[in-house]
């Protein structure tokens, strides 16, 4: 096999999937990916936002911090607090506006990933998703109501609503985004540098003082293998860490729930994941996020700037210049050094539950990655269980949804074959690369 992709759209999926078809490794596929993520999952994500990539290859295992950073120079600017409605019943509100805006890294993160770990040309793993972006993406029901739920976060602006058509967008319509493949091309043609150099209407100095730092990953046995994720500063992988520590033999997922409940920090919403695995069994687990979106759009660019520093605690102790903490956990499970899961997810505080219970039902129980991503979730709050069917809880969901994450995840059998599934919740899609 040539590798396996999981990722939060068949488009994002199919990307990444061409490259592995190509010949290239687990980071050039994640790299492929996300510059098409862009264009069809646009409002979670882009090069405004920030994320982490995790990458496992030939033995090592690092994590490419380019989550966002707290500017010198704040922007002024009132917060608005947003609700979104994931089923009529329960709300989340988000703070967002021009004076919610972070320093992004998501663009100089891919670039650093794919310098070190690369084996193809930069800018062919752009070219695709710049055509994307210019001939339109047909926006599919997850899509469409991702749309709706989002849209008061979407369209509060007026470079927003016109960037997002003036109006909802549904499911069935094709959405073009011609400002942000031209990006995509300059970002190919001259590398990551030139947003900071030109394009990023923020501060000079936080502009060219911002580098992507590699950090060691976490790590924590569980049942006879090594969970690694995103390490401090970021809360994540060290609560899910605490979550599998917590789990014990009869694998009580609501009592490892609340022991990461009394750590917890808020989380940024709007995230996306892609997971690879490659031919030599490499990795690559990628988690970018543009918050819930402060709704400021560059002019000319196509690029949505993220709403980062809308949550009070998400910034911590963080200083200028620094970054802020993140519920973000791209992982990797290693059974005797190697790959048997690559696993992240969207979703708010609810990513790192979702990632607790696939790992739980993979590597715990042994199900398949498609039935472990598709088994019905259960949330804490610290007050409410949140429930779907099949599960119980206080609060009960009519049907799977997206509050309960969005995981992306591939599996490395027993026997070699890989196995890939992207989460049904947020029409997300897993390929396999014979």
């Amino acid at each position: 096999m040539k590798g396996a992709i999981a990722a939060g759209h068949p488009l994002t999926a199919a990307a990444g999937a061409a490259v592995l078809e190509a010949g290239g490794n687990a980071v050039d596929a994640c790299v492929a990916a996300a510059f098409t993520s862009w264009v069809c999952e646009s409002m979670l994500t882009g090069p405004g936002g920030g994320g982490f990539m995790l990458v496992h290859a030939g033995g090592e295992t690092v994590v490419f911090d380019a989550f966002v950073a707290v500017p010198r120079a704040a922007v002024a600017g009132e917060l608005l607090a947003i609700a979104v409605d994931f089923d009529g019943d329960t709300q989340q509100v988000f703070h967002t506006g021009p004076g919610a805006v972070g320093v992004p890294g998501t663009t100089l993160g891919l670039e650093a990933a794919w310098s070190r770990f690369g084996s193809l040309p930069w800018a062919d793993l752009a070219a695709p998703a710049a055509a994307l972006a210019r001939g339109g993406v047909e926006l599919t029901p997850a899509q469409g109501y991702l749309h709706r739920i989002l849209d008061a976060l979407l369209r509060h602006s007026p470079e927003g609503d016109a960037m997002y058509g003036g109006r909802v967008l549904q499911a069935g319509e094709v959405f073009r985004l011609p400002d942000l493949a031209a990006t995509i091309e300059r970002i190919a043609a001259d590398g990551a540098r030139v947003l900071y150099d030109e394009l990023l209407p923020l501060a000079r100095e936080d502009l060219q003082s911002y580098a992507v730092i590699e950090r060691e990953p976490v790590s924590v046995p569980f049942r006879g293998c090594e969970f690694r994720s995103n390490p401090s500063p970021s809360s994540g992988g060290m609560l899910i860490a605490l979550g599998l520590e917590a789990l014990g033999d009869d694998l009580d997922v609501l009592h490892a729930m609340e022991v990461m409940e009394a750590a917890r920090v808020p989380a940024a919403g709007g995230t996306t994941h892609i997971s690879v695995v490659d031919a030599q069994g490499d990795a690559a687990s990628l988690s970018c996020s543009l918050g819930s979106g402060s709704g400021v759009v560059v002019p000319g660019t196509g690029i949505h700037l993220n709403n980062m520093l809308g949550e009070a605690d998400l910034k911590g102790s963080a200083r200028p210049g620094e970054r802020l903490t993140s519920m973000m956990a791209p992982s990797v499970v290693l059974e005797r050094g190697r790959p048997r899961l690559v696993v992240g997810s969207a979703g708010s505080e609810r990513l790192r539950g979702a990632i607790l219970q696939v790992v739980s039902n993979v590597i715990g129980r042994g199900m398949g990655v498609e039935e472990a991503v598709d088994a019905p979730r259960i949330h804490w709050d610290g007050t409410t269980v949140y429930a779907e069917p099949g599960r119980s809880g206080d609060v009960h969901f009519g049907r799977r949804n997206l509050f309960f994450g969005g995981a992306s995840a591939v599996e490395v059998r027993a026997d070699g074959t890989l196995a890939a599934a992207g989460d049904p919740r947020r029409g997300g899609a897993g390929m396999v690369v014979a």
